[in-house]
């Protein structure tokens, strides 16, 4: 591969890539992602040379095999019903630690995370994907839309979803586990819930970040760009074109005060103080 030439060769296998199954394999079932206990890299590797270990969906189905795998050396029944439990508690593992699992290039666990939290289910992220491929649509258009999700992101979740072999090996997958949905936001009577929000400017009371934390639990989705589908746009100091863009499309804009007001966030006090004057 030639990163600095402009035809770039990347292996395009995805989750059943041959020169690196054992690799994926070793992400799939590890600590940060799905966290099977025993699934080390020496038995991946075992298994994937007995042909019994060649997808992740092939993982959840190892139970079958079991005689040839207590027959193993150093494996036995106590060790190989051990690793079976372990597979077990783990077909319903988080969204975002599914989507970290899935090796997805450009994909790690914060961005695994906005994805989980924007889309909320595997079946409303990978439906979507479909019609992100095309630039410009509204799926693409959204995709770009989330904050912290950029261009070259976005191309490689859409050339992901696009593959047929990725597609398969999913299905596959998906057979044998049922991600959860991400976290429930709060979605009481508040004014934030199912809205699409901006932040522009320099908030002087609190983060940016804990702005956007806050207007996401209460259901809001935060975007980077107005567009007409923005319900409200919060701005700080020296707020430029979005502000102007939110004027000109007639969306409407929120100080910081009305938007703390709105989040039920005015009695609270943060560490990020208003300059003195």
């Amino acid at each position: 591969m030639r990163e600095n030439e402009d035809v770039v060769r990347r292996c395009t296998g995805g989750l059943i890539c041959p020169a690196q199954t054992v690799e994926r394999l070793r992400h799939f079932a590890s600590r940060r992602c799905l966290d099977i206990e025993g699934m080390g890299e020496e038995r991946i590797e075992t298994l994937h040379a007995m042909g019994l270990l060649r997808s992740p969906a092939d993982l959840f189905r190892l139970h079958t095999h079991a005689a040839r795998l207590e027959a193993l050396e150093g494996w036995g029944l106590l060790s190989t019903q051990k690793l079976f439990a372990a597979i077990e508690a783990r077909r319903t593992p988080p969204l975002e630690r599914f989507l970290f699992a899935l090796g997805i290039r450009r994909i790690g666990e914060q961005n695994a995370k906005l994805l989980a939290r924007h889309y909320h289910s595997i079946g409303a992220l990978r439906g979507r994907m479909g019609a992100a491929r095309i630039i410009g649509s509204e799926a693409r258009e959204e995709l770009g839309s989330i904050q912290g999700i950029g261009p070259a992101i976005a191309t490689e979740l859409a050339e992901f979803f696009a593959e047929p072999h990725n597609l398969d090996a999913l299905d596959a997958l998906l057979a044998e586990v049922m991600p959860e949905e991400s976290a429930a936001v709060q979605k009481n009577d508040n004014p934030f819930a199912g809205r699409a929000l901006v932040f522009t400017g320099t908030l002087t009371t609190l983060s940016r970040q804990e702005a956007e934390a806050r207007a996401e639990a209460l259901g809001a989705k935060v975007t980077k760009s107005v567009s007409k589908k923005t319900d409200f746009v919060v701005v700080g100091t020296d707020a430029g074109s979005k502000a102007a863009k939110a004027a000109e499309l007639g969306v409407r804009v929120l100080s910081e005060a009305e938007f703390r007001e709105m989040a039920g966030m005015q009695a609270l006090f943060s560490a990020v103080e208003t300059p003195e004057r």
